[in-house]
């Protein structure tokens, strides 16, 4: 029944009805969820709860040192917002790491400490998927329970508000993005979920924003805290826009959720300084161990001589010499922009490549080794309806709120980059266990 052609149409059906699209199209064609263990739950929680701990203590070493700003690769524009005091320590309410779990290791591909997408959906998700009778049938024999992020969401955004000094119960939530953006969706079914727990929530445009006598309005309504989903990029991008947003930032009139500080570890170069001997002075020597076990090799693409593995080398000749072992990217991008995976290139384009992120100037591309990842078959539902078994790149993706992991993000690819941007699909992840009998 499962893999008729009414079953698609039904659960087709209830993904749009409950907005689970992503530009037009529904994230998730596949029949089957990802399944954890309490033990892969324990591990993925402590490798990511301590590189997110790690962040925020790059965060404030960086706001001391400027060669830190360098090495991550800041723009001016960046440093000026980062230098705004937004009121409290904490740089990053919510997070997330973009990892693959194999079955005897656990590697992380970037973290996304700025404005995580996809936690409204991923829990919306995981409801329907576990109110489906194939699910009650699985129950049968096997425990299974799946992620309340938008809860755990809330919590973190109020604790950050009172960290900040806020006072307000509750506080009134504005969430701000320009209402263009694919994701849209998405901050509706937050806001529903925040305004059934009593918080009362506005959806907003930058546009829509004024700013007087130290108040943020937004609809006509006094902003306390800002769940800020409108990435650093577009504010750089559009002063004006999002001057009301800044100047109330710069003034502590709001609590704003990231603050501008997440920008630091968000840069792909944070790996970079992860992984540098020169940086090993900021992490304790169990923390060490647990970058080399989890964090992959990374620099910022420019000339000159580094390590690799404790070698010296000449980076540019190494990488033009190695591309099958490597990926470039650039240092501050999403969705897969300009990715390049050398193993999936030719020399040429490789070669080019590589001319072209050092003609872009310093701390603007980084090159990264090649991870293992992990590939698994799922059912899914092609056009015209048919359903095929496939091979897919299985991305997990920690949801970090506060320095504590909340759930998982988890995407499928049958190409070398998973993620919903560039075409991939989603499905919702269940920690499963036998039932005792």
């Amino acid at each position: 029944m499962e893999l008729s052609e009414p079953f698609w149409a039904d659960l087709s059906g209830r993904l749009r009805t409950a907005r689970l699209t992503f530009g037009g199209r529904v994230h998730c064609p596949f029949l089957r969820p990802l399944f954890l263990s309490r033990d892969d739950v324990a591990l993925l929680s402590r490798a990511a709860e301590a590189i997110a701990a790690i962040g925020e203590r790059v965060v404030q070493a960086a706001l001391e040192d400027d060669s830190l700003l360098d090495a991550l690769g800041l723009t001016d524009d960046e440093r000026r917002l980062v230098s705004l005091e937004p009121g409290y320590a904490r740089a990053s309410t919510a997070s997330r790491l973009d990892g693959f779990l194999l079955p005897s290791d656990l590697w992380f591909a970037e973290y996304n400490a700025e404005s995580p997408a996809g936690l409204g959906y991923t829990e919306t998700l995981a409801g329907i998927f576990d109110e489906l009778p194939v699910m009650a049938r699985f129950r049968e024999r096997f425990e299974a329970t799946y992620f309340r992020l938008s809860g755990a969401l809330l919590e973190a955004l109020l604790a950050s508000y009172r960290e900040w000094g806020g006072t307000a119960q509750p506080p009134t939530v504005l969430i701000v993005d320009y209402r263009g953006v694919p994701t849209w969706s998405e901050f509706e079914i937050l806001q529903e979920r925040f305004e059934a727990r009593g918080v009362p929530t506005v959806v907003a445009d930058p546009h829509d924003l004024v700013y007087e006598r130290g108040t943020l309005m937004a609809g006509g309504r006094p902003i306390d805290l800002v769940y800020r989903r409108v990435l650093i990029n577009d504010i750089l991008a559009h002063p004006d826009d999002c001057a009301p947003l800044v100047r109330a930032y710069a003034d502590r009139a709001v609590c704003v959720a990231n603050t501008f500080r997440c920008k630091i570890p968000h840069k792909k170069a944070f790996f970079a300084v992860l992984t540098d001997e020169r940086y090993e002075r900021l992490f304790t020597a169990e923390e060490r161990e647990l970058l080399r076990s989890h964090v992959p090799w990374t620099r910022l693409v420019t000339p000159g001589r580094t390590t690799i593995d404790g070698r010296p080398i000449d980076l540019l000749e190494h990488l033009r010499t190695h591309r099958e072992h490597f990926v470039i990217k650039p240092n501050d991008e999403y969705g897969g922009a300009g990715v390049m995976l050398g193993w999936e290139s030719d020399e040429a384009a490789w070669t080019a490549a590589l001319d072209a992120a050092v003609g872009s100037g310093p701390g603007t591309w980084v090159a990264q080794r090649r991870i293992p990842v992990r590939r698994e078959v799922f059912p899914i539902v092609e056009t015209p309806h048919a359903v095929v078994m496939r091979d897919m790149l299985v991305d997990l993706a920690p949801y970090i709120f506060r320095g504590r992991v909340a759930g998982f993000l988890t995407r499928l690819s049958s190409t070398g980059l998973a993620n919903v941007t560039s075409g991939g699909g989603q499905v919702p992840s269940f920690v499963v266990a036998p039932r005792s009998l």
